[in-house]
């Protein structure tokens, strides 16, 4: 039984020592290098183009918030113009139901 297990020992000892990979060849660093490097720069590239279509996005929803913002602002102006018209409307038939009301009322007799 020992003499099994210390073949089967050996075997794996023997595998193992077969089994390693060879140290790459100058030439095959080189062009896994290569390789690398192609594949970073792909990875600036895509990730600068998200970048750039963000800001693109974030521009225009600032755009669109500041239109809003104006179109709120030019609303809230109309209706202050509205409201001063009215007042003034009102004023001014205020005053011309007082000047008619005036010219209706006879004027009091006085006696001496």
């Amino acid at each position: 039984m020992t003499k099994i297990i210390a073949t089967l020992i050996a075997g794996l000892f023997a595998t193992a020592a077969f089994a390693q990979t060879p140290a790459p060849t100058p030439a095959a660093a080189k062009a896994e290098a290569k390789e690398t490097k192609t594949a970073a720069k792909a990875e600036a590239k895509e990730t600068k183009a998200e970048i750039k279509a963000e800001a693109k996005t974030a521009k225009v929803e600032a755009d669109a918030k500041k239109d809003v913002a104006v179109a709120k602002a030019e609303e809230k102006s109309d209706k202050a113009d509205a409201h001063a018209k009215a007042t003034k409307t009102k004023a001014k038939a205020h005053a011309k139901a007082e000047k008619t009301e005036a010219a209706a009322t006879p004027a009091p007799v006085t006696t001496k």
